[in-house]
């Protein structure tokens, strides 16, 4: 199983002495030293939550210059949002600055805040994404496109620079719907999923749906690539973790709510802030923390986190992305990786011996 570190960012208006992006920089610095498969960033706005980055290509273009082998990943382009020939001139030039290490997961988008960059695609983002994951593979193969110009005449246009790798390594973000599964496997790319709404049996069924829809398409021999988001922090005692994560991850939960509450979008709530106390949300927080620290993250220490990666291993998962800035200071979680680098070099030598 490959390890990277996953970025999201609960506060960002938050800064430390060293800046902003201490953390993704430093991060993935010791993750390319260390034998790290990716790093990835989403694409988030006009949120606090995950609003560090609102664009991976910027962020994937920085990592680019200050790392020399880490596969440098969005998690996720919102496909809708962008028009695919910006999408893949984007991520060629990524690609180029980093020499063929580039890879994006497409999603369809979900807030409708979002979408004031684009509000005519809010009602036809689900086809919008399947449309411009085919339009941006075929560009970065070098394939051109014909489009109307700006006095309404017929323009054939292609990318500049042309890509490095001859095909984008490229995967669908899925929340949990099983549709979207089957979508990934029907385009014959790979999935992004998290835990934040299904559990791990709910994600082997769905597993099961996209490596069906991978062989009805593309062949028996076709297996696709897994990667599944979980939140991590790891340290020499599961309590003490337990009791640091604590603050910063509740709080991460509790700013998250905003995005499914009326205190953004009223007409698209999940549910109604207002009508729920604080002692209610107080609550739903705690129980929360404990679900993602006892069963749906990599928390406490090394031996605790082998149980949950043999575990993912059998379910097929390929990749764990370590979600691991959620808020816990900057130096604590960067010795924190020294663990997570001993939890990947001890899991792929439990494997090795299994095999």
């Amino acid at each position: 199983m490959d390890f990277s570190l996953f970025y999201f960012a609960n506060d960002s208006t938050a800064s430390g002495t060293a800046g902003r992006y201490e953390l993704l920089t430093e991060g993935a610095r010791f993750a390319d030293r260390n034998g790290f498969t990716a790093v990835w960033t989403p694409e988030r706005h006009f949120h606090p939550f995950g609003g560090l980055y609102p664009n991976p290509a910027v962020t994937g273009a920085a990592l680019a210059t200050v790392t020399e082998r880490i596969a440098i990943r969005a998690g996720s382009v919102v496909a809708p949002l962008g028009h695919p020939l910006r999408i893949a001139e984007d991520w060629s030039v990524v690609d180029n600055l980093s020499h063929g290490r580039a890879g994006v997961s497409f999603a369809s988008g979900w807030h409708p805040t979002d979408f004031v960059l684009r509000p005519e695609a809010h009602a036809r983002r689900k086809e919008l994404l399947t449309e411009t994951v085919e339009t941006v593979r075929a560009l970065w193969r070098g394939e051109s496109v014909t489009l109307p110009d700006g006095r309404g005449a017929a323009a054939e246009v292609r990318v500049y620079p042309p890509a490095v790798q001859p095909e984008l390594p490229c995967w669908i973000t899925s929340a949990g719907s099983a549709d979207t599964f089957r979508t990934a496997g029907e385009l014959n790319a790979g999935v992004l999923t998290h835990l934040l709404g299904q559990d791990l049996d709910e994600l082997a069924g769905k597993l099961a749906i996209y490596r069906a829809a991978l062989r009805e398409h593309h062949g028996e021999r076709a297996r696709g690539h897994v990667v599944l988001m979980l939140h991590t922090f790891l340290g020499t005692d599961t309590e003490e973790v337990r009791e640091l994560v604590r603050p910063s991850l509740s709080a991460y939960l509790k700013t998250s709510f905003g995005l499914l509450s009326g205190t953004v979008n009223a007409d698209q709530a999940v549910f109604d802030r207002s009508a729920v106390r604080d002692a209610d949300v107080d609550y739903l927080v705690e129980r929360a923390f404990q679900r993602f620290f006892d069963r749906q993250g990599i928390f406490g220490t090394v031996e605790r986190a082998l149980g949950v990666v043999e575990r993912l291993d059998a379910l097929g998962i390929d990749e764990v992305g370590c979600l691991v800035d959620f808020g816990v200071d900057t130096e604590r979680t960067l010795k924190s990786l020294e663990h997570l680098n001993d939890l990947r070099i001890r899991a792929a030598g439990q494997r090795m011996g299994a095999v």
